[in-house]
């Protein structure tokens, strides 16, 4: 069918960078989720005092809930860049929430706070987005980290989506930081991956071989009603055309800003590398479908343990250690963009643990009360 719908791939820095953390706010005293993001943001407003009163900040938004902020960087040329970014918005933010009793909180989930009793905020296309989705979308208290990465031209856009979807697993397993939910041990690294792909249009993508079908299949979502907007489309892995980028999504929300420079400094080397691979004639290696979805399974399941489908032949490897091969086999690629120190704290996640280990422990320590997950989280928001 001819959909006649033409998506346009802004111009972009080649391996250009930005990055997203969602940031949740929770209570001094209790630990539990506060809904105060819009008094959140009214301060940070006014403590920018160049912005007119109707003109959104340029690097903290709001977002679904109101127990939840957004940092976001603008482009950058490096991660370190991106870090200094980051680091002094979250300080701009603590201006705000210090004097209130609320500090700042990132992992995949929050603990113990009952999903289905968290605020949404009162925008229409969230209102819509909840009505639509009913039970499943009331329980998306989720957090996580967003890197961009930009390419200078479009045809390689897909290609690169699906080579980020081969590591689909890596990604997971290293910022997986949500296993538990409403105060229950799921039994899963990852409690967010398998809850947000219940959404329409989120998970794992499609794969197209041309942008012309990529074209076509946004015409249909949006002649069917699925999506008003191509930034409906929420997949793990995906191209934001208006921005000229690939935006990897799969990590869940990391707890210090050493561990989102890793994971930016991954993103941004692999996709580095496939743009190099690309330039010089060859391809990106497609998973087969059945294997990208067991991947996904399995890292949200066990992890740092997850063993791991490498390629279409079906051959196999513990994540962590295919995570070293790739580390060594891309430092030259760090060193040429300036993120060697930040890609070798991703040994230091393999070597300290993830997320979700870390907040077992506390739990155990700690007799079974959550609340001790959320005052250590909280202390490694610090540690920046």
């Amino acid at each position: 069918m001819e959909h006649g719908l033409k998506i346009e791939f802004a111009q972009s820095g080649q391996s250009s960078l930005g990055v997203e953390w969602e940031i949740a706010l929770v209570d001094k005293q209790t630990r539990d989720l506060r809904p105060v993001a819009e008094d959140v943001l009214r301060g940070v407003h006014e403590l920018h005092g160049e912005l007119d009163p109707d003109e959104e900040h340029p690097h903290v938004k709001q977002e679904l809930l109101l127990n939840t902020i957004e940092i976001v960087t603008g482009v950058c040329s490096t991660v370190a860049e991106a870090k200094d970014q980051l680091r002094y918005n979250l300080g701009a933010v603590r201006e705000v929430t210090d004097p209130m009793g609320v500090d700042l909180y990132c992992a995949g989930s929050h603990p113990f706070a009952p999903p289905k009793l968290q605020q949404v905020t009162d925008k229409e296309r969230y209102a819509k987005l909840i009505d639509r989705t009913q039970w499943w979308g009331q329980q998306m208290v989720i957090y996580g980290v967003h890197v961009h990465v930009g390419l200078d031209r479009c045809a390689k856009a897909l290609p690169v989506v699906d080579g980020l979807i081969n590591y689909q697993p890596h990604f997971q397993a290293l910022s997986a930081s949500s296993p538990f939910w409403g105060g229950e041990d799921t039994g899963y690294a990852s409690q967010r991956a398998l809850m947000f792909q219940q959404l329409p249009t989120a998970g794992i993508p499609y794969h197209f071989d041309t942008w012309a079908a990529y074209e076509g299949y946004v015409a249909d979502m949006l002649h069917t009603g699925v999506i008003d907007d191509i930034s409906e489309i929420r997949w793990d892995v995906r191209p934001v055309p208006r921005f000229g980028t690939v935006e990897m999504r799969i990590p869940d929300g990391m707890s210090s800003l050493k561990d989102v420079g890793a994971i930016a400094a991954l993103t941004q080397c692999l996709v580095d590398d496939m743009s190099t691979t690309l330039d010089n004639g060859g391809s990106i290696p497609v998973m087969p479908p059945w294997y990208r979805v067991e991947n996904k399974w399995r890292a949200a399941r066990y992890g740092m343990e997850a063993i791991i489908i490498l390629d279409a032949a079906g051959n196999e490897m513990l994540v962590t250690e295919h995570l070293e091969q790739e580390l060594n086999r891309l430092e030259p690629v760090a060193r040429k963009l300036g993120c060697a120190d930040e890609l070798a704290d991703v040994e230091r996640i393999i070597r300290g643990g993830a997320g979700y280990q870390w907040q077992r422990e506390i739990a155990a320590a700690n007799a079974g009360d959550l609340r001790a997950i959320v005052a250590d989280n909280v202390a490694r928001m610090h540690s920046v």
